[in-house]
């Protein structure tokens, strides 16, 4: 005889998918927003990194602390499926090989789960929705930023007109309103972009997606969304909330 239970509220378990995170300690946004793209059954599991400034020296002192692989190996600690490198322009500082290496080396400190960068999975959300030249906006100072439009374009997409906000300080980042991340997006719009690119995990984005996308008529990718997406695709998890961009066609869960 089977056993009837009462019906249970969703208690955020993640029998559908456990994402493990690398992030910035100073740092809100990803999380908040990967949790509002979660359905039940996906859930987000976080260790913490320093960042001095959003600066190229601050991202490059990030990187070379040893705290990095304390943080990869205390996130795989927990039975993941997959661990996300959140941080945009730490991965793509130094080019394509250097994102591919990074990878190379969590895989090798933390053997298991599979593992991305939101640089990689950027490059693979532009390729789902079949981008070629695009738009970039972002908050970064020129020094990074014109580091991303190199890297967009080492990997085939010629960046047709862009914008930064030279911001320097990591919580100045997440206090950007969703309105005027709204306004940045729409400013950096190119009749030849295929896409656009919203750069930075600690940037506000996806809320504005679905507006924009509907705006513009063409699709909108931010490094929170297509991190969020790819660690869907690599565990093969429908675990998507619906409304969030033409980019989780396939992958939302069922109503």
């Amino acid at each position: 005889m089977t056993k009837a239970y009462p019906d249970f509220m969703p208690d955020g378990s993640g029998d559908l998918a456990r994402i493990g995170l690398i992030y910035i300690a100073s740092s809100v946004v990803m999380e908040e927003e990967m949790w509002a793209m979660s359905a039940p059954g996906v859930s987000t599991h976080t260790a913490r990194i320093r960042l001095p400034k959003v600066t190229v020296e601050g991202i490059e002192e990030m990187m070379a602390a040893p705290e990095l692989e304390t943080a990869a190996r205390h996130a795989a600690a927990a039975p993941i499926d997959v661990l996300c490198f959140g941080g945009t322009s730490a991965s793509f500082l130094h080019g394509t090989a250097y994102d591919k290496a990074l990878i190379v080396k969590i895989e090798g400190w933390v053997p298991g789960p599979k593992v991305t960068t939101a640089s990689t999975a950027t490059l693979a959300a532009l390729a789902q929705v079949g981008a070629g030249k695009v738009a970039l906006a972002t908050p970064y100072v020129d020094t990074i930023h014109d580091r991303a439009i190199r890297f967009l374009a080492e990997n085939g997409h010629e960046v047709v007109k862009s914008g930064h906000l030279d911001i320097t300080e990591d919580h100045a980042l997440a206090e950007v309103s969703i309105e005027q991340v709204y306004d940045h997006v729409l400013s950096v719009d190119h009749p030849d972009a295929s896409a656009i690119f919203i750069s930075c995990t600690n940037f506000r984005s996806v809320g504005a997606i679905a507006a924009l996308e509907q705006r513009l008529g063409k699709p909108v990718i931010s490094a929170i969304q297509a991190s969020f997406w790819h660690c869907l695709h690599l565990t093969g998890a429908r675990g998507a909330k619906r409304g969030y961009g033409s980019l989780f066609k396939g992958y939302e869960a069922d109503d």
